[in-house]
């Protein structure tokens, strides 16, 4: 049943417009003052808003209805309001318009224009909004695009071994290694190699999803089942059936939620929010952290039972800074994409620039590499990317090469650095070198720090 929002100051005219939209087959929501129509579109949704422009006596300027326009729009750009007003003029019509209003109506309305206008919008808002749903169901199903996995250092052949090994199986993988690594790219490439490659590949970042949203986005909900819920959806399981699901961040959901995840995993059966409805799902699941889940397991915050469905095969990516080999490849290819996407003419990068590219620690790893390719592309003004185009901090006169220290003096160093770009502060970091707390401990233990 279509839902029409009406706004108006005057009780009666609200009861005329609701008798005669019901009369229609509408479903009607009230208002009467512009405070009531924002909570409204907040909360609900709705095929057409029917807006007076005057909500305080003795006011004919439209301003109250013309400040409400584009805040309904920043709302819902897909609501079609119509507005109303016993004042009309056509340059009050216009400035309505021009801040989004679909059409305008002047009181005393006719009836048999007004349920033709409230009808053509209701049904220009369902097309917009069947369409926008498509758009989103299209992006998630795509999965991001085929991958670009490059790795050409030797530190990088077991990897590319045991992708090539597990990858036309359905084994549960878990790839781990520090933020930015390219856990995802590792993620569309098995798949990609998989019997599955014909089939969806759905990604999730479970760790960022809100409280309260987990269990909706993972298994779906049925309409009702939540104040909000005003339609079926389709989880990411489901989403997922004879295709391969991606967990991020896997290590930051809630013993709860691991619970849940758990009985999927075991059962191959979803349930809906609000349903008791079981479906079977045939999903290969892959999952990847920046976290060490056994010292998670044995701290008692991830359920050992999860890790071991999860963890069928282990996947690791070293950091950036352990395979160089592989910068220069990696640096072509983000410029080339940088180029595509800004529409910018350089062609390389210059001796220099490499230089500063193979010499920096890169503690955002590939994903770091790529928006300083990124920026140095933006910024370029010739034919090639300079050094002070990529804006990496210039290294310290007489401080050691890293090329020339050991690993273990490299990570120090790294660690260093890192605490006193944040200011001396553990947990910042170890969110940026991709670190769990009692990580970051152990090596600051090791180090001496």
């Amino acid at each position: 049943m279509p839902k029409v929002l009406i706004a108006d100051d005057q009780p009666d005219v609200l009861t005329a417009l609701r008798l005669l939209l019901k009369g229609e087959g509408y479903e009607t929501k009230t208002a009467v003052k512009p405070a009531q129509v924002i909570d409204s579109v907040s909360a609900d949704e709705f095929d057409v808003a029917l807006i007076d422009l005057n909500y305080t006596r003795d006011t004919t300027s439209g301003q109250e209805g013309l400040d409400l326009l584009p805040q309904l729009r920043a709302i819902d750009s897909t609501l079609p309001v119509v507005v109303m007003t016993a004042w009309g003029s056509v340059d009050l019509a216009v400035e309505a318009m021009r801040r989004g209003a679909r059409d305008f109506v002047q009181k005393p309305w006719d009836n048999t224009r007004l349920l033709s206008i409230v009808r053509a919008q209701a049904e220009l808002a369902r097309a917009l909004r069947s369409e926008r749903r498509l758009r989103v169901e299209n992006e998630i199903l795509r999965g991001g695009g085929l991958p670009t996995l490059i790795a050409e250092s030797a530190v990088m052949k077991p990897v590319l071994d045991m992708i090539a090994q597990v990858g036309p199986s359905d084994a549960n993988v878990l790839i781990t290694g520090e933020h930015g690594t390219g856990k995802e790219v590792v993620a569309q490439t098995l798949h990609q190699i998989s019997p599955r490659a014909g089939n969806a590949m759905i990604s999730v970042n479970v760790g960022g999803l809100a409280e309260g949203v987990f269990e909706s986005e993972i298994f779906g909900h049925t309409r009702g089942a939540f104040t909000g819920a005003a339609s079926d959806r389709i989880g990411r399981f489901e989403l997922a059936h004879r295709g391969t699901l991606f967990l991020d961040e896997i290590a930051n959901i809630t013993p709860d939620r691991q619970a849940r995840l758990l009985r999927v995993l075991e059962t191959g059966e979803v349930e809906r929010v609000g349903s008791s409805k079981t479906r079977k799902v045939d999903v290969r699941v892959l999952s990847a952290t920046n976290a060490d889940l056994r010292l998670e397991v044995e701290q008692g915050r991830f359920r050992e039972d999860l890790l071991f469905r999860l963890n069928m095969v282990e996947i690791h990516l070293p950091p950036l800074r352990e395979r160089p080999d592989d910068i220069p490849a990696l640096a072509a290819h983000f410029l080339e994409t940088a180029r595509s996407r800004y529409g910018k003419r350089p062609e390389g990068f210059e001796p220099a620039a490499m230089d500063s590219l193979l010499r920096h620690p890169w503690p955002g790893n590939v994903r770091e590499l790529n928006h300083v390719v990124q920026r140095g592309v933006l910024m370029a003004k010739g034919e090639q990317v300079t050094e002070a185009d990529l804006g990496l901090a210039a290294p310290v006169s007489g401080a050691p090469r890293l090329e020339d220290m050991s690993l273990e003096e490299v990570e120090r160093h790294l660690i260093k650095k890192t605490l006193e770009r944040c200011n001396g502060s553990v947990s910042d970091a170890a969110k940026e070198l991709g670190l769990s707390r009692s990580a970051m401990y152990r090596r600051l233990q090791k180090h001496g720090l």
